[in-house]
């Protein structure tokens, strides 16, 4: 497994549609072990694709907090909500490409999603509470969509300002 550097806010990779992906093939298998190992190390409990570079239908996740709790990994590729509660949640979404910044985003409370496995069969599920929040939030990502285009336009200017100068600093780093 090898970590994968993510991009951060603004980049233009962010904000585009990301490919269907047709089968799972040993590279889209390295790609969901780089991506894996890249989201615990950020540490962070959501990752797709578009955020490490690559324009494919794909995020992992595992939102358990718990520390003496078994890790549930994750791996969703062409995912698709088959259904949205009417219920709201409103949770302080964060995003690991855009780094230490926080907003209130509202979403559906519950969520039903259909994806294909590392294994090529259909798989759904449904989640609640915060995997439902991240599993909205890594979708959103494979839609061009990041967590402050949910916001007011001053929050997400103030935010989008930060990262222009944090990409600087890191450059003269």
């Amino acid at each position: 497994m090898t970590l994968r550097p993510i991009l951060i806010h603004p980049d233009p990779r962010l904000k585009k549609v990301a490919a269907p992906i047709a089968r799972v093939t040993p590279e889209i298998e390295t790609l969901a072990a780089d991506m894996l190992a890249t989201m615990y190390d950020a540490p962070g409990i959501g990752l797709a694709a578009p955020q490490v570079g690559v324009s494919g239908r794909i995020f992992v996740m595992d939102a358990t907090r718990d520390p003496e709790a078994e890790p549930r990994p994750i791996v969703l590729i062409n995912p698709e909500i088959e259904w949205a509660s009417d219920e709201k949640n409103v949770y302080d979404e964060g995003c690991l490409s855009i780094p230490d910044q926080y907003a209130e985003v509202t979403r559906p409370a519950q969520v039903r999603m259909r994806w294909m496995g590392l294994d090529g069969k259909n798989h759904s599920e449904e989640f609640d509470g915060l995997w439902a929040t991240c599993a909205q939030h890594e979708l959103d990502h494979l839609n061009g969509v990041l967590f402050i285009d949910h916001i007011s336009a001053i929050k997400r200017q103030m935010i989008t300002r930060r990262m222009v100068k944090l990409k600087r600093e890191k450059a003269r780093a």
